[in-house]
């Protein structure tokens, strides 16, 4: 029943928040013809959506940060306008995926934010990619598998056999309607087998340079337990910061009140927290 609830919560977002209209355009990456959009000029961010639905929710962000900055907003494999490929979902080949899209977009540095899967994306672009990466923004995903609640988890391991009837019931939705080219009963499958696998990224988290903000609703499906020990992967949560504050880790934590994972791309405190931690960079 958890997983017919989330396709649910998906189509709801799709009403509550329209979808940005931009020029989209097709990159060449690999075997993959990547869909990609382009919002706003500035230093570039590329900003990576979560599962199932590629930029339903993003909306006001996108807006809010193509004020200042230009906003890459690509469609992963086999999501939205981006074909998919005989390639399973694999966070690393994803990570992979848009550091060559960056690459062929001319970019020497970009800021990364991910939201749920796209957040594993992000962090795998930043370990993967560390020359590429500046500053890294994850919304409401974890560093291993155990930091999400054991139920999420189990939605996961139930998704592949659901996945036909999912798709069958997502073809009559408005996200069917707006991607048609999307073969629903693999991208759930391939979801599904993807947070079945188990990851810990713990020791390769540590090695991450780029200074990072990590985001999370305050009744997310990542446990709180977990939410401590990702900031404390990066540095934070080890001492008290001093009076002059001259002694706080560089990551930085932000809890949304009043949110969860599924909303939390709405909340109107998301925009300040990120923009306030990227900063006005101009473009390199």
């Amino acid at each position: 029943m958890r997983v017919f609830t989330l396709l649910c919560l998906f189509l709801f977002t799709m009403e509550i928040y329209p979808q940005t209209t931009s020029q989209g355009r097709y990159a060449s990456v690999g075997d993959l013809n990547v869909y990609y959009e382009i919002h706003g000029q500035g230093k570039p961010v590329f900003l990576l959506h979560g599962g199932i639905a590629p930029t339903e929710g993003l909306d006001g962000l996108i807006k809010e940060l193509a004020k200042s900055r230009s906003v890459i907003v690509p469609h992963a494999q086999g999501h939205g306008h981006t074909r998919d490929i005989d390639r399973p979902y694999r966070f690393e080949d994803l990570a992979d995926d848009v550091a060559a899209l960056a690459r062929q977009l001319k970019f020497e540095k970009v800021d990364v934010i991910g939201y749920s899967f796209g957040g594993g994306i992000a962090i795998q672009t930043a370990i993967r990619h560390p020359d590429l990466v500046d500053r890294l923004v994850v919304i409401s995903a974890a560093m291993k598998r155990s930091g999400m609640y054991p139920e999420v988890v189990a939605a996961f391991e139930q998704m592949p056999k659901n996945a036909s009837a999912i798709a069958s019931g997502i073809q009559a939705s408005p996200l069917a309607k707006t991607y048609p080219e999307t073969n629903w009963e693999a991208s759930f499958r391939k979801m599904g087998e993807l947070g079945s696998r188990d990851y810990d990224w713990t020791e390769s988290v540590k090695t991450i340079r780029a200074p990072t903000l990590l985001i999370f609703a305050d009744a997310d499906c990542i446990r709180p337990e977990h939410i401590v020990e990702f900031y404390k992967a990066l540095g934070g949560g080890q001492r008290d910061a001093g009076l002059d504050g001259s002694l706080r880790p560089v990551a930085q934590l932000a809890i949304v009140p009043g949110a969860t994972h599924y909303n939390i791309v709405g909340a109107p405190a998301l925009p300040s927290f990120i923009k306030a931690f990227l900063g006005e960079n101009k473009a390199k």
